[in-house]
């Protein structure tokens, strides 16, 4: 839809500005024809079949009636309404240092997104130094940035897969580049990741952690928000700082808590489970079945 917007943009500034040449009708209706025509490209994606198992904790796909799966649920409400202020549909999950969980809940986030409204859904493996989304999906590393990076006269959009047939695509890293910021800081790639965030409602980017890599930096640079994981006992609040200050624009919109010991999760299922039960009327009063 940019080149459409830009399109009337520049109609209208036609219009206001009489030194500027006004098109003649056949010309606009060629130019909101081409914008038109651009706007409305779907990059299709090969078809894959997401195969995670319960160990690898996508709870929002293998166990949505969990209370991580609500959690992640209630999260997505949260971005939705936040995105509805200001875009943020472009967003990196990172975290202050590794083993924080931040790929896991940015696979989950995504899932979820995908089956709130059918939101059409990119998940991006950008930590090109540890990829971990593949193995969290339960496949065998696709082609992917690398081979894009190699291979540049294709377009990125060759490279994405559609996951089990919902809304939902993958962009692997396809495996460990020798200079990772190499491929991110590059205009070739600035320029495809906005043709991306034309399209997608939401592009979900597992990052890297703030510290040691600069990765995550450069992609607060083409991201629209950032969502910082922080797993209990892990990093420590120095380590948040300093990472949070290695950022020129953090664009922080939240943080998640991973793991944390405050909830009580030893009786959610059972007292959902009594919750939803049907009820039934015994001497006027009503009682659970």
């Amino acid at each position: 839809m940019s080149r459409l917007y830009e399109t009337l943009r520049r109609m209208e500034m036609a219009h206001r500005h009489p030194g500027v040449p006004t098109p003649d009708p056949a010309q606009t209706v060629e130019m909101l024809s081409g914008a038109i025509a651009q706007s409305s490209e779907r990059p299709t994606g090969t078809a894959t079949k997401l195969q995670a198992t319960p160990s690898a904790r996508l709870v929002s796909l293998t166990d949505t009636a969990s209370l991580g799966a609500e959690k992640f649920r209630a999260l997505a409400i949260r971005l939705e309404n936040l995105n509805s202020q200001r875009s943020i549909k472009a967003l990196q999950v990172t975290s202050g240092i590794v083993n924080e969980g931040k790929s896991l809940v940015s696979a989950n986030l995504a899932v979820t997104l995908a089956r709130r409204g059918r939101s059409k859904v990119l998940l991006i493996e950008g930590d090109l130094h540890r990829p971990t989304i593949s193995s969290l999906l339960g496949s065998t590393p696709p082609l992917g940035l690398v081979q894009w990076w190699n291979d540049q006269k294709k377009d990125l959009t060759h490279y994405l897969y559609q996951l089990d047939e919902m809304p939902l695509w993958f962009l692997g890293a396809g495996g460990q580049p020798h200079k990772p910021s190499e491929i991110l800081e590059s205009q070739q790639f600035a320029e495809e990741f906005k043709k991306l965030t034309a399209w997608f409602d939401w592009i979900v980017v597992d990052s890297t952690p703030m510290l040691p890599a600069v990765d995550a930096n450069i992609w607060s640079r083409l991201v629209n928000g950032t969502l910082l994981v922080v797993r209990e006992g892990v990093a420590s609040v120095k380590a948040l700082k300093e990472g949070l200050a290695s950022l020129d624009n953090p664009k922080l919109v939240g943080i998640v808590l991973n793991e944390a010991s405050d909830f009580d999760r030893t009786n959610y299922a059972q007292h959902y489970l009594n919750v939803l039960r049907p009820w039934k009327k015994s001497g006027g009063v009503r009682e659970q079945q």
